[in-house]
């Protein structure tokens, strides 16, 4: 009898220790504190190295979680995968980052005459990884997010550049953000206020405030944090402060709050801004006092 209640404890111990073990394999994502995380991509990028811009968020979403990393921002403006072969070794390689997401694509195929046919595409990408691989950087490679955010040609063409990256990233078991996917899954069924207009982006395809941190969710997903630290970043990010006016920023929370009122009034975040300058200059011509002397 004793001997069979060791054993049956120590069943109880071997599947008590896998069930653990699983759940802190969980917990622990690619991305260790120390380490160098490097952004190469086009002006999506660049401009997620602003203040509220998903390179900031990716930052700051791993930091509240404990993991502290150095960031490269490396992205520029027009930027193809022809030159972002070409300045690979100066703007990342040379800083010996330990890991680098690429973001490449959109005006592969929005530059039209100008941009990169898929053929070459696949050639400038898959130097980009070799020479990353070669170097001892770990890729994490990103889908394209869509171009105006709606099924047009520029999307239908856009669509053979992405699936290329899928098949890439499964042939060399590298981490994917298949942000296209979760951008599209969004927009068909959103989770947030959408009145008329852009809902994710400003413009069709630089980002806004949601924009910003779908990219940074499905790239820390990517980086296996999971469900319970994507919460937590994203708590995080609504303390953020971002620019809804060249001159104003106001709260992540603030602008998810505008959204709402643009939807209630089928309207946009934009037009809603718009109305409040409108009426604060209105205000301040009528009685300037309580808005110049407002302590």
């Amino acid at each position: 009898m004793k001997s069979k209640s060791c054993k049956s404890s120590l069943s109880c111990f071997v599947v008590s220790f896998i069930i653990l073990s699983g759940a802190f394999a969980r917990a622990d994502s690619l991305l260790h504190s120390g380490e160098t995380l490097a952004f190469m991509g086009d002006s999506i990028t660049q401009q997620g190295a602003g203040a509220s811009g998903y390179i900031r968020l990716v930052e700051s979403g791993l930091a509240v979680n404990g993991i502290e990393v150095k960031v490269i921002p490396a992205g520029i403006s027009g930027h193809k995968s022809d030159q972002m072969l070409a300045r690979l070794q100066k703007h990342v390689l040379d800083k010996n980052p330990d890991w680098m997401t690429l973001s490449c694509g959109v005006n592969d195929v929005w530059h039209g005459a100008r941009g990169v046919s898929l053929e070459d595409y696949k050639t400038n990408i898959t130097a980009i990884v070799d020479q990353c691989t070669e170097a001892g950087v770990k890729v994490l490679i990103l889908t394209s997010t869509p171009i105006k955010e709606t099924d047009n040609e520029l999307n239908q063409k856009l669509a053979g550049y992405n699936e290329f990256l899928r098949e890439l990233a499964a042939e060399r078991e590298l981490p994917l953000a298949d942000l296209n996917a979760a951008f599209w899954k969004e927009l068909e069924s959103p989770t947030m206020p959408r009145g008329e207009g852009n809902y994710l982006t400003r413009d069709g395809v630089h980002m806004n405030p949601l924009g910003n941190m779908l990219m940074a969710k499905g790239i820390l997903q990517a980086f296996e944090l999971n469900d319970e630290q994507i919460e937590k970043a994203q708590t995080d990010w609504k303390t953020k402060q971002t620019r809804v006016r060249p001159d104003v920023m106001i709260s992540v929370a603030d602008y998810l709050s505008l959204c709402k009122i643009a939807e209630e009034e089928g309207t946009t975040p934009g037009s809603v801004m718009n109305l409040i300058f409108r009426q604060g200059l209105e205000a301040l011509f009528i009685d300037p006092e309580p808005l110049l002397n407002k302590e």
